[in-house]
């Protein structure tokens, strides 16, 4: 399987360095190894998705380990649940690809597969491509992926946003959408240092349109973290932005910070008929 033009959605063909489908728009491959499928008239801001520190950040934390028990879980979810005969996988939001490289680890020995990882943020993109070799990252857009009508096995979406229908259009019948959603009480003490009133999460009970959901389960440990590793996490969420000066001073000076974590996993699948 190849990579759609995001401008006329004809297949791409990679010749030497470089994407270009019959209609001659060219998209080079970095020499990390990866392809930006953004193009310029697509941005909504000169760098869209996580900033560099963000990215540090998560990385930093997941690579401490706190959330490899969502990792493991959803490795096995994957790997029982998509046939042996598929051949495409793709992570939407993979950022600097911590699961992606997981689900290819685990995945493509029993099987001719091959994994994408998408996500808009190209600083996220280039550290993934030249750490995981064997993955293939694309800078581009979950609104609008980069891939033929029918032709993806499986998506998998962690807390990314992708339209329903552009699910549907590029997910084969009989496919599955693997997602993933804070839970109620996800990250509550790391809220409470931010909010004065701390709301849980509201399920919403997302429900794929023309989708059949097959399962919901729900995975929520506490976590021990070091003021570092907590500052780090506060990073990589949307309450970042809301945190004043003192709070992140304060929570890098703890030395253990105890938080919960409630993810909500749900398997959608795309009607063979």
């Amino acid at each position: 399987m190849t990579y759609q033009c995001p401008l006329c959605f004809q297949p791409l063909t990679l010749t030497g360095q470089q994407w270009r489908c019959p209609a001659n728009h060219q998209f080079d491959n970095a020499k990390e190894g990866y392809v930006n499928l953004m193009p310029v008239q697509h941005k909504r801001s000169n760098q869209p998705g996580d900033s560099t520190e963000m990215m540090v950040s998560r990385r930093a934390f997941l690579d401490a380990g706190h959330y490899q028990p969502l990792r493991d879980r959803l490795t096995d979810i994957l790997d029982k649940a998509i046939p042996q005969t598929a051949d495409t996988l793709l992570d939407i939001g993979c950022g600097e690809g911590y699961y992606t490289a997981a689900f290819a680890e685990r995945l493509m020995p029993q099987r001719a597969l091959r994994v994408f990882g998408l996500d808009v943020a190209k600083v996220a993109i280039r550290y993934a491509s030249r750490r995981y070799r064997d993955v293939s990252f694309c800078v581009a857009s979950s609104h609008r992926l980069p891939f033929a009508d029918g032709s993806l096995d499986a998506v998998i979406r962690i807390y990314a946003p992708c339209k329903t229908q552009e699910l549907y259009r590029a997910i084969k019948p009989g496919g599955l959408v693997i997602t993933v959603a804070p839970g109620p009480r996800h990250l509550y003490q790391l809220k409470g240092l931010i909010y004065q009133d701390v709301q849980l999460h509201t399920d919403l009970d997302e429900r794929l349109e023309g989708f059949d959901r097959i399962s919901t389960e729900t995975l929520a440990y506490g976590m021990r973290l070091s003021g570092e590793e907590a500052f780090n996490l506060l990073q990589m969420t949307p309450f970042a932005w809301r945190a004043t000066e003192a709070v992140m001073t304060s929570l890098k000076a703890q030395t253990a910070f105890e938080c919960e974590t409630d993810f909500l996993i749900r398997i959608h699948q795309r009607p063979s008929a």
